[in-house]
């Protein structure tokens, strides 16, 4: 039996099978850019461009959630991290260079990005560690010391005691 393959008009035959994995919040961001491109190039660029989401990986240990923005090209001082309880939220802006000479294709992002993250447990905020480097924020968020996993050691009670606790 064959499995069956979604064909996409105008591309090539993806052999990607009907139900695998993919993140649809991807697929998402993307038809939103697609969609706001589209409103500029008729519209123009006197409408307020919308905020677009940078791409991240997002993983968490047992004592720290780390957080790593692709933003290539971007400069420290353009960035700004704010933490409100357990939200993360990332903003900033890609300028556009000034170039010399007539632009025939342009598939870079440009403009305001804000990148938003809600962290599943309780962190603390004061201990959040951020740094750039070839392109990718890399921002450390610590668990509070509630959040963090405790190792609970089992005492053997004495059989002459007869007492449970």
């Amino acid at each position: 039996m064959t499995t069956p393959v979604r064909h996409h008009r105008g591309a090539a035959m993806q052999a990607r099978p009907v139900g695998w994995a993919r993140n649809p919040l991807t697929e998402f961001d993307q038809l939103l850019s697609e969609m706001s491109g589209l409103i500029e190039s008729t519209v123009g660029a006197a409408t307020p461009a919308v905020a677009w989401t940078p791409l991240a990986d997002v993983t968490e240990s047992d004592d720290s959630f780390r957080i790593e923005i692709e933003l290539p090209g971007v400069k420290s001082k353009d960035i700004d991290i704010e933490a409100n309880g357990q939200e993360l939220v990332v903003t900033g802006e890609i300028k556009e260079k000034e170039r010399k000479g007539v632009l025939r294709r342009s598939t870079r992002r440009t403009g305001s990005f804000e990148y938003r993250l809600r962290l599943p447990g309780e962190v603390d905020t004061d201990k959040i560690n951020a740094r750039m480097s070839d392109g990718v924020l890399s921002i450390t968020v610590p668990k509070a010391d509630v959040a963090k996993p405790r190792h609970v050691e089992i005492r053997e009670a004495s059989e002459g005691t007869g007492s449970d606790g």
